[in-house]
C-alpha cells in the first residue's frame, strides 16, 4: 500500500489537540474590521472545534495526525 499524502492546504488550516480534537480560524476575520464591534472581533480571534459532521472529512485530509 503506497504512503498517503497529506493535504496540504488543510494542514495549514486545521490544528489537531493533543487529546485529538480539531481547531479552527473564525471567517469574517480578515478585512473590513472597522466596522465590526471590538466585542466581536475579539471573539472572531479565537479558535474553535471543528463542527461534527466535518471531522471526519478534515481526518481523512490529514491521514498521519491522528
Amino acid at each position: 500500500m503506497p504512503k498517503l499524502k497529506t493535504r496540504k492546504s488543510a494542514a495549514k488550516r486545521f490544528k489537531i489537540t493533543g487529546s485529538g480534537k480539531i481547531m479552527r480560524r473564525h471567517a469574517m476575520r480578515n478585512h473590513l474590521l472597522e466596522k465590526k464591534t471590538t466585542a466581536r472581533k475579539s471573539r472572531l480571534f479565537q479558535k474553535e472545534l471543528v463542527a461534527e459532521g466535518d471531522i471526519q472529512r478534515v481526518k481523512d485530509m490529514l491521514p498521519y495526525s491522528r
